[in-house]
C-alpha cells in the first residue's frame, strides 16, 4: 500500500508555513522527525524538511503528488513528542512551524563523531620488562620508555606518548611489529564537564525539607504527576530538596531536566550534581560547541546520561524516559524566549510534563505572581521553606536613602553606611558583592534632588526618553516634552537614569585602592568559559570584591561573602515595564540572598532615591507576601496579567511608513473585537534596531483562548493584505518585557 508524509519544508517565507504531502517511496523508511530532501515548487528545486506524520490516504490529487527524493545526510531524528510539543508552541505564541521546531531542535545537524586514539599493551608484565632489558641493551631509549609507562598502565592516550614521552610514530610502528602494542582508535563523546567532582558528603535533611522530599515522592509513588512549587527563602537548602527527589526518581530508570535561568549558574550546580550523581550528569547551552551539543544530544537519547542541566534550550532534550522537569528559579525573565516563537519556558515546561507523563517542579524565594496565583487557585501543590538550612541566619538589611546623602553632601556613588561596612569586611578578610541593577533600565527620567520620576497619566509607568526630547509612554501612547525643571521640586537636575559597572569598579579602585576586583558583566564573560573562570576565582578567594550586573545574584553560594551592596536599586524600579516593581523586588531580594549563607553574618545595604516605594520596604523586611498582595492589588486595578492576559502585537519593516501603515491596518483588524481591548499601535521603545522600524500593539483579554483567536485571525490577515507585504509580524503573549 502507498503511504504518504506530512512534511513542513525548511523554508522562511511565513505564506508557505504549512504541510505538504509526498508519497514515500517503496522501499524507503521514513517516520516522523526524520529530515528528507524533497522536491519543492515549480522547479523542483531540491529542499529539506521535517516528516511530521505518516498516512495512508492522500489530501489532494495523488497523480499530482510528487515523491520524497532522498533521507538528508546526517538527518537527526526528533521524536514525535517533540514534533508535537513544536506545534503547541506554534499554536499559542506565533510564528511559523519551522521557526518552532528550530526552537526544540537542540540539535540540527549531525557532527563527525571524536575519535580517540590509545596505545595498548599486548603482553604481560614479565613479557614487557624482558622487553625492557633487550632494548636497554641494543641503546633503544625511547621503546624502552614507552614500554616502562606501560607497566604501570594497560592503555596510555597517543598524544600523551607522542607529546609528553616523545615518541615519535616511527618507535611506535616498530613496538607494533614487535607485538608489544597495538595502536587502537575508537569513536568517544566530548564531555563539556570538565574533571572529575569529588564525592559531597551525605546533607541530612532539615524537617522542613524532608517533609517536602516525602510528601512528593508519596504523590510521585502513586503515579501521581502534577505541578509543584517550592517556595523557599534564599538558603533554605532547595538544591539539597531536588537532589534527594532526583535520587529517587532515577532510581525507577528514570531521566531528569534541571533547567537554570543562566549559564552562570552551571559552573556551580554541575559541580555539586557530579558530585551527588558522579558522570552520569551533563549540561547543554548555546556556549558549547556543535560537537559537544551534538555528542549530548546522543547521549541522552541512547540513556547514557539520567540528568541534563542548563538554561531553557535543555528543556528540549530528547529523553526517551522522561520523569522530572525541575525549573529552578523561575519567576528568572530569561526563561521567556525573546526570538520567535516568544515561548515562555514555564508554561511548555509543564506541557511537556503532561504529555510524557513527568512531574514538574518550580522552585523560587520570590516566585513569578503568575505561578503563586495558579497555587492559591489551585493548579499548583506548594509547598513553603521559611528558614535557612544549617546554621545559616538571614542578613541583616540596611536602606540607605540617596537624597539624604545628597543633602550630607555625599557625592560617592557608595552611601556612608555601605562604604563603613565595605572597610570593615575588607579589614577582616571577607568577600563582597556590589550589584548594579541594570535589569530593565530603558532611559527613565527622574530628579536627583527628590527622586521625582516622569510616569505616564494613563498606565502608571515611567514614561521613555526619545532622542527628539519627548517623553512617550510605550503602552498607550501618551507623549510630551522633556521638562526643564523636575515637576515636583523645581530642580534642574533632572535628567535620563544610568550607571554601569565599569564606572563602579573605577569608583572602587579610587576608594579602596588595594581591595582585589573582579567585574563580571556582558563584556567580561563573552568568551566560552567567561563565567566560569570569574565564578571560580571569586570562590577561590583571588578577589575581595565582585562586581556585577543580575547575572551575579542568581543562585551562587560563596561562603566568604558577609556583604551586598546593591547601588541603585531605582535602575530597574521605575522602567518602562508594568513588571518593573516585580522585577526590581524579586532582584533585590535575590541579591541580598548571597549574604550570610555560610560561617560569617551577612549585611546588605539597600542604596535607593525610594525607600518609602512599597517594593523596597517589602524586600528590606523579605516579606514576600507584603509585597505581592500590593503588587496583585495595582495589576487587577490596572488591567494586567496575572489577572488578565496581554498580547504584544509587533509589525516591523525596512520602511518607516510602511511600518506604521501595516500596523495601523491590524489595529483596524483587530479593535473592535469582542471580549479584548485593543490600545493603538505605538512606536516601540527603540522604534529602530539595524534599520528596522517597529511598531506594538497591546491587546488584553481575560480568556488566553480570545487572543489565541486573534493571533490566529491576526496571521490570515497579514498573510493576505496587500499592504503588510513588506511588513512581518511578531507575537508575544504576556510579554516580560515593554517594547
Amino acid at each position: 500500500m502507498t503511504k504518504f508524509a506530512n512534511v513542513y519544508v525548511d523554508i522562511s517565507y511565513d505564506k508557505l508555513d504549512k504541510v505538504f504531502q509526498y508519497r514515500i517511496p517503496e522501499g524507503m523508511e521514513v517516520f516522523p522527525g526524520l529530515e528528507v530532501i524533497v522536491p519543492f515548487g515549480m522547479g523542483n528545486k531540491p529542499t529539506k524538511g521535517i516528516v511530521t506524520g505518516i498516512t495512508d490516504s492522500c489530501d489532494f490529487d495523488e497523480s499530482k503528488i510528487k515523491a520524497i527524493d532522498s533521507i538528508a545526510s546526517g538527518s537527526i531524528v526528533i521524536e514525535s513528542k517533540l514534533i508535537a510539543l513544536a506545534a503547541y508552541i506554534k499554536e499559542t505564541c506565533g510564528g511559523t512551524m519551522n521557526e518552532a521546531l528550530r526552537a526544540v531542535l537542540p540539535v540540527t545537524k549531525e557532527v563527525k563523531r571524536k575519535i580517540s586514539t590509545e596505545v595498548v599493551r599486548k603482553v604481560s608484565s614479565d613479557e614487557l620488562s624482558d622487553y625492557i632489558r633487550e632494548c636497554n641493551r641494543k641503546k633503544s631509549t625511547a621503546k624502552a620508555r614507552l614500554a616502562a609507562e606501560l607497566l604501570s598502565s594497560d592503555s596510555l592516550d597517543k598524544e600523551a606518548v607522542t607529546g609528553k614521552l616523545h615518541i615519535s610514530p616511527a618507535t611506535l610502528n616498530a613496538m607494533v611489529r614487535d607485538g608489544v602494542i597495538d595502536i587502537v582508535s575508537k569513536e568517544v563523546y566530548r564531555d563539556p564537564v570538565k574533571g572529575n567532582a569529588e564525592k559531597t558528603r551525605d546533607i541530612v535533611l532539615n524537617k522542613q525539607q524532608e517533609q517536602v522530599v516525602n510528601d512528593f515522592l508519596d504523590d510521585y509513588n502513586r503515579g501521581q504527576r502534577g505541578v509543584y512549587l517550592i517556595h523557599g527563602v534564599t538558603g533554605s537548602g532547595k538544591t539539597e530538596v531536588y537532589m534527594s527527589i532526583i535520587e529517587e526518581v532515577i532510581k525507577q530508570g528514570k531521566q531528569v531536566i534541571f533547567l537554570i535561568p543562566e549559564i552562570a549558574l552551571t559552573f556551580q550546580m554541575v559541580k555539586r550534581f557530579k558530585g551527588r550523581f558522579g558522570n552520569r550528569v551533563s549540561i547543554l547551552n548555546s556556549r558549547m560547541s556543535a560537537g559537544e551539543r551534538y555528542d549530548q544530544y546522543l547521549r541522552s537519547k541512547e540513556g547514557d546520561i539520567d540528568i541534563i542541566i542548563g538554561p531553557r534550550s535543555a528543556l528540549f532534550t530528547p529523553f526517551a524516559n522522561l520523569g522530572l522537569i525541575i525549573m529552578d528559579e523561575e519567576h528568572e525573565g530569561s526563561y521567556k524566549s525573546e526570538k520567535t516563537p516568544k515561548y515562555h519556558t514555564r508554561n511548555v515546561a509543564i506541557k511537556r510534563g503532561q504529555m510524557e507523563g513527568a512531574a514538574v517542579i518550580l522552585g523560587s524565594a520570590t516566585p513569578s505572581l503568575e505561578t503563586t496565583k495558579m497555587a492559591e487557585d489551585g493548579l499548583v501543590k506548594r509547598y513553603f521553606l521559611n528558614e535557612r538550612a544549617g546554621k545559616g541566619e538571614m542578613p541583616d538589611i540596611y536602606v540607605a536613602d540617596l537624597k539624604e546623602e545628597i543633602k550630607a553632601k555625599n557625592r560617592s556613588i557608595f552611601s556612608r553606611k555601605l562604604k563603613e561596612l565595605m572597610e570593615d569586611r575588607l579589614a577582616k578578610g571577607e568577600q563582597i558583592m556590589l550589584f548594579l541593577n541594570r535589569r530593565g533600565y530603558a532611559g527613565f527620567v527622574s530628579c536627583r534632588s527628590c527622586g521625582h520620576v516622569m510616569k505616564c497619566p494613563h498606565c502608571d509607568v515611567s514614561l521613555n526618553y526619545h532622542k527628539n526630547g519627548t517623553l512617550m509612554c510605550h503602552y498607550c501612547g501618551y507623549t510630551e516634552k522633556m521638562p526643564e525643571k523636575c515637576p515636583e521640586c523645581g530642580s534642574p537636575y533632572i535628567a535620563a537614569f544610568g550607571l554601569g559597572t565599569e564606572k563602579v569598579e573605577e569608583f572602587v579602585k579610587k576608594e579602596f585602592p588595594s581591595a582585589r576586583t573582579l567585574r563580571m558583566d556582558a563584556d567580561t564573560t563573552a568568551g566560552k568559559d567567561g563565567h566560569e573562570k570569574i565564578l571560580s576565582a571569586f570562590a577561590n578567594g583571588e578577589a575581595d570584591i565582585l562586581i556585577g550586573t543580575q547575572m551575579i545574584v542568581k543562585g551562587h553560594d560563596f561562603e566568604k561573602v558577609s556583604l551586598v551592596g546593591i547601588l541603585a536599586a531605582d535602575l530597574s524600579l521605575f522602567a518602562n515595564d508594568y513588571l518593573a516593581s516585580e522585577k526590581t523586588f524579586q532582584l533585590l531580594v535575590q541579591a541580598s540572598g548571597r549574604a550570610g549563607r555560610g560561617r560569617y553574618k551577612g549585611d546588605v545595604v539597600v542604596q535607593t532615591y525610594h525607600p518609602e516605594h512599597y517594593c523596597v520596604e517589602a524586600a528590606a523586611k523579605s516579606d514576600y507576601f507584603k509585597f505581592y498582595d500590593r503588587e496583585m492589588l495595582f495589576r487587577r486595578l490596572s488591567g494586567y496579567p496575572p489577572y488578565v492576559h496581554l498580547l504584544a502585537v509587533v509589525a516591523l519593516g525596512k520602511k518607516e511608513d510602511e511600518t506604521e501603515n501595516g500596523s495601523n491596518k491590524l489595529y483596524e483588524a483587530v479593535k473592535d473585537t469582542e471580549g479584548v481591548r485593543c490600545g493603538k499601535a505605538v512606536w516601540a521603545a527603540v522604534a529602530k534596531i539595524n534599520d528596522i522600524y517597529r511598531r506594538v500593539i497591546y491587546i488584553r483579554s481575560e480568556d488566553m483562548e480570545r487572543l489565541i483567536e486573534v493571533k490566529n485571525r491576526l496571521e490570515a490577515f497579514a498573510r493576505d493584505e496587500r499592504e503588510l507585504r513588506n511588513v512581518s509580524v511578531q507575537f508575544d503573549f504576556d510579554p516580560r518585557a515593554g517594547y
